[in-house]
């Protein structure tokens, strides 16, 4: 078969060969004597049809007087060349078929400028297609880069931080919880107003009328989010400049930046970072404790935490939301905690190990209170604590961890709580035991509860899965310049 090193690209390989072969003045005949192959052969691999043995792509190297890394080079030999793959390749898509156009033959007699027209309308309309609908592969390779920019930064941003104490000093806002009437100065200061509806959309937190600068939120009963952070995260929008998003990263960016400035917002970097040091200090560090301060929900505190803890404490860390069953919903480390991952290098979706505390914690006597944990994994031991909230959705596992070396500083360092982890090698939790499996392994049949979300493509539109028409009716309601 094909080369030892991986994939051969096999329409570069062949565009390489032609290339060279014309360099040197040799017909396709001449070069089919030369290696003892019939020309038919050597045109289908010049056509990028047929994938050569590593043998005869060493005689034809040796033919040409050339190495054979000049031939497997993964890059085209020339502009023209690489557009001609390019269009190659695009013809040959599902994208292409459904447009039921005929396909451009690729002669030497079609000019360049011509080519490099097709390829540049065939790539707008692969952007546009993609941007129609992005595929759950898409939104998890975009939730894997940023996440890889947070961690390049210990998710600690100094321009959201700017941000979010520019609006704090605006108004008066330093320390201790933000109240109600702050909210309301907030609002003012960027120029809205806030009003209470019952009748928003179900796929919609808020709906901004910029007509007429009013904030329109849901009754207090109907959602089980801090009020106080819908408002702020709609808000931050506008603070940030933010405009519509280009594509599901840039929407994805735009939802991270703004809980990232509502949190800041809720907890002032300034005095969350004094109390902080305080209780590193003296050993105390708490993710209760700093949720109680700032009268925030623990998962906000914990997500503030990973904010500041590396940046301000020297303190590596990761953080998880996990779900009853398992899976992973939220996810962050800059400690080198070896998550589970998918190709894309994606891990919301993926199953944390049974043993790890996000998951131990479901199996305590008391799944409510704090939980604390060592746990020994391939790359050393880490100290967790966690904390399950109940959602309307049902129970969530907020965790927060730290290398051991750093359990010193935290409350519950003192727990005799251990486990050992092998994942992700099968053998550690993924398969059953062996008594189990001997038992019932031929006749167990489950129904398995399929999450659908992540099969199907994203709903399309700007804001995905928000409906145009019902954002605009509920305005038409409620607009007071409408009514007048």
């Amino acid at each position: 078969m094909g080369f030892p090193d991986g994939e051969l690209d096999l329409a570069t390989l062949g565009q390489r060969i032609r290339h060279t072969r014309k360099s040197k003045g040799m017909t396709l005949g001449e070069l089919a004597t030369t290696v003892d192959r019939a020309p038919s052969l050597l045109s289908q691999i010049e056509n990028g049809k047929r994938e050569p043995r590593l043998t005869l792509i060493q005689s034809l190297a040796s033919a040409l007087g050339v190495d054979v890394a000049h031939l497997i080079k993964p890059e085209a030999p020339s502009h023209r060349a690489a557009l001609e793959i390019a269009l190659a390749r695009a013809q040959e898509s599902p994208l292409y078929a459904t447009l039921g156009l005929p396909h451009v033959g690729l002669t030497s007699k079609l000019p360049t400028d011509a080519l490099e027209a097709l390829v540049g309308l065939h790539s707008e309309l692969e952007r546009r297609a993609t941007e129609q609908a992005a595929t759950p592969e898409e939104a998890r390779r975009a939730n894997a880069e940023l996440r890889q920019q947070m961690r390049d930064r210990n998710n600690y941003f100094t321009e959201l931080e700017r941000t979010a104490a520019s609006l704090s000093e605006a108004i008066g806002h330093s320390s201790g919880p933000l109240t109600e009437r702050g909210i309301n100065d907030l609002t003012s200061h960027l120029g809205f107003t806030l009003h209470r509806a019952a009748d928003l959309p179900r796929a919609t937190r808020s709906i901004t009328d910029l007509r007429n600068r009013r904030i329109y939120l849901p009754m207090p009963s109907h959602t089980s989010h801090d009020p106080r952070t819908i408002v702020l995260q709609t808000l931050a929008h506008f603070a940030l400049g933010h405009q519509e998003p280009a594509n599901y990263a840039d929407f994805l960016r735009q939802r991270v930046e703004v809980n990232y400035v509502a949190a800041a917002l809720l907890m002032p970097e300034v005095a969350a970072v004094d109390f902080l040091q305080r209780a590193k200090a003296a050993k105390t560090l708490a993710i209760e404790d700093l949720r109680d301060v700032f009268a925030v929900s623990y998962e906000m505190a914990a997500h503030r935490f990973t904010n500041l803890a590396t940046h301000h404490l020297d303190i590596p860390v990761h953080f998880m939301r996990v779900g009853e069953d398992g899976i992973i919903y939220k996810a962050y480390e800059n400690d080198d905690v070896t998550f589970p991952a998918d190709v894309t290098g994606a891990i919301e979706g993926q199953m944390v190990c049974r043993y790890w505390a996000a998951r131990a914690v479901f199996h305590a006597a008391d799944r409510y209170a704090s939980h604390y944990q060592y746990t020994d994994m391939g790359r050393g031991t880490y100290w967790c604590t966690t904390h399950v909230e109940r959602t309307t959705a049902g129970d969530f596992a907020i965790d927060v961890g730290v290398p051991y070396a750093h359990a010193k500083w935290f409350q519950g360092r003192e727990t005799t709580n251990r486990a050992t982890s092998a994942c992700p090698d099968p053998s550690c939790c993924h398969r059953p035991p062996v008594n189990l499996a001997e038992r019932w392994s031929e006749y167990a049949w489950p129904s398995a509860r399929t999450h659908s979300h992540l099969l199907a493509a994203l709903p399309p539109g700007t804001f995905p899965g928000v409906d145009d028409t019902d954002v605009y009716t509920f305005l038409d309601r409620h607009s007071p310049s409408l009514s007048e």
